[in-house]
């Protein structure tokens, strides 16, 4: 989104969020997400898009990974934290307690590490906001979504309305995943549960599943706690 088209909106939900993450993929489940529980967010894929959307219409809160290319989160925090009143939230796969250390003397207000639930998140922005601004409470957000697969496994429903009849490999993959519900199954593993010889398959086509079952799923208005874990499987959230 251009800054133009963010000094265009006028949705009065509060707060105004920026995220600021090149992972595609993540930066539009998370928006989406935010969004549908009540907040104002935009998503933002470097530094310079982020400045340019701030500069026509700060945000209270901002959301920001390290590892960007340019210009790193790090550096905008400590950019932002210098001259500004604004809440700031580090959310990167970058755990360790360095990175920690690094992300909170820079100026974050909260580390968060990836895999990360939208609701969380959310609840994270508004009592950062709260606290930041020294309004009062926000109303609650809506109910979170309560995912189950029904009709044999056939049907992913997520308690709110929306379903999404599965492909034969999305059943597989996803009956597997929630057999394992929270925990980061190996790629390997999803691999052998749709069927397919783990030693002759290409894992590429893994990932092209996941992708095109997350872009139905958003068809569907639903945002999927399914995330990638690099370097070592899937994981479905709840």
């Amino acid at each position: 989104m251009s800054a133009e088209e963010v000094m265009q909106s006028d949705v009065a939900i509060a707060p105004l969020v920026y995220l600021v993450d090149d992972d595609e993929d993540f930066r539009e489940e998370m928006v989406l997400g935010l969004s549908r529980l009540g907040l104002n967010a935009y998503g933002f894929p470097s530094a310079a898009a982020f400045y340019r959307a701030y500069a026509a219409k700060p945000s209270q809160v901002v959301i920001l990974d390290i590892g960007l290319e340019g210009e790193d989160g790090l550096s905008i925090a400590a950019h932002l934290r210098a001259s500004q009143s604004i809440g700031i939230i580090m959310a990167t796969a970058r755990g360790s307690v360095e990175d920690r250390v690094a992300g909170l003397r820079k100026g974050a207000d909260v580390y968060l590490v990836k895999p990360i639930d939208v609701r969380e998140l959310a609840a994270t922005v508004v009592a950062l906001n709260n606290r930041v601004s020294g309004h009062r409470p926000a109303p609650a957000p809506p109910p979170a979504p309560q995912w189950s697969l029904v009709e044999g496994g056939w049907t992913l429903t997520d308690g709110m309305g929306h379903r999404l009849r599965l492909t034969v490999s999305e059943h597989r993959l996803l009956g597997r995943l929630f057999r394992e519900r929270g925990n980061i199954v190996e790629r390997s593993i999803l691999v052998e549960a749709m069927g397919a010889d783990i030693y002759d398959f290409n894992y590429t086509h893994l990932d092209t599943i996941i992708s095109r079952l997350r872009r139905r799923a958003k068809k569907s208005n639903m945002v999927l706690p399914l995330h990638a874990i690099r370097g070592l499987g899937f994981t479905f959230a709840d």
